[in-house]
């Protein structure tokens, strides 16, 4: 029998994932991950997401119900280098980070598949939207979800060979309506629990003043609103309240919509202007994984997400002689983010991803 070390979160979709692998005659072990760092009680129940003490309430109750081993691990050292850090970090850079990408390819998957093969899994198991396939090639790739309105592919690109190959995700052949009817019948009580939204380590979406409780003396003060040719319009915050394309909050009596266009952490500048500026047919990403296929050999027409909620465009994506990929869009594409993923899609297959420069 083999056996599978099932990330449970609390939440409904891990605990139908070990339902239905317990179903399928896996040997189950429910795990939650301990990833956050020093978090009041009352927080964590005000808040729930999928690492405080009501997710390991949640999880214990239905391994418990599944009778299925459960343990939590901790992982917050991992955590705070690879996702807490890394999200600051690159918001002193200007940049827009996602740290669900990060937390998945570096805590989610490289640790808790380490120390799940260390105790002798043969895959780890979680609840995303998504499928994974071994294709005619050789290679292992995620497949799109059967529901597109739930697809979390995006947020996949960036595992490895080795990940993939032991990796289950039941539940991307099911709706969230489906997962909740399974919950039901099986009896879990996260049936008709809410789905979390927020980043979990942000509850309450002031990313700026997280960033500014972390890093200390260390985040840029107040700088100058201004024009692409250096203008100066009035004064913003500090860099880490931007992002590209954003209009609310800016407080400029501009008398026309404005929109932030550009961020120079090196001059604390943020830039400002119309929404003409903000599309562009040309996106460059680094830190590239290949998925469907070993490397790019030439150029290849895909699909292309630049965000998670992005319903895709078609480009051109050709490999650079310093290994980075150029996307030629096929018409412009609204607000592409230095610091936010862009991946390519093949059909139903993530054929890779990078980073947006």
């Amino acid at each position: 029998m083999k056996k599978v070390v099932v990330g449970m979160s609390g939440g409904v979709d891990s605990s139908v994932a070990a339902y239905l692998l317990k179903k399928q005659g896996y040997d189950v072990i429910g795990v939650t991950m301990q990833i956050w760092q020093d978090e009041e009680h009352t927080v964590q129940e005000e808040n729930g997401g999928c690492c405080g003490l009501s997710a390991v309430d949640d999880a214990r109750r239905v391994a418990e119900r599944l009778d299925i081993p459960y343990y939590v691990m901790n992982f917050k050292k991992e955590f705070k280098c690879h996702v807490m850090d890394y999200f600051v970090e690159e918001y002193l850079q200007g940049h827009t980070p996602n740290p669900c990408i990060a937390c998945n390819r570096y805590v989610k998957w490289e640790a808790l598949l380490k120390r799940s093969l260390d105790i002798g899994a043969d895959y780890i198991a979680t609840g995303h939207y998504a499928r994974v396939d071994r294709l005619a090639n050789g290679r292992y790739a995620i497949r799109n979800s059967v529901t597109a309105a739930k697809d979390q592919t995006y947020a996949l690109y960036n595992l490895t060979q080795k990940q993939l190959a032991h990796t289950l995700m039941p539940v991307g052949e099911y709706t969230k309506d489906e997962i909740r009817q399974l919950a039901e019948e099986a009896g879990l009580l996260v049936a008709n629990k809410p789905d979390s939204q927020e980043i979990c380590f942000v509850p309450d979406n002031d990313y700026a003043g997280f960033i500014e409780r972390t890093a200390g003396e260390n985040v840029p003060g107040p700088g100058n609103f201004v024009t692409k040719d250096g203008r100066i319009l009035g004064t913003h915050k500090g860099i880490t309240h931007y992002t590209i394309g954003q209009r609310r909050g800016l407080g400029l009596p501009m008398g026309e919509r404005v929109f932030v266009t550009e961020i120079r952490p090196q001059t604390n500048e943020v830039v400002i202007g119309d929404n003409s500026d903000i599309f562009t047919t040309e996106v460059v990403c680094d830190r590239v994984n290949f998925m469907s296929v070993a490397d790019l050999e030439k150029p290849m027409r895909v699909l292309a997400k630049i965000r998670y909620n992005h319903k895709g465009d078609y480009c051109t994506i050709t490999k650079l002689s310093d290994g980075k990929v150029q996307c030629s869009f096929e018409k412009p594409v609204r607000a592409a983010t230095p610091g936010q993923a862009v991946v390519f899609y093949d059909g139903e297959y993530v054929l890779g991803g990078g980073t947006i420069l």
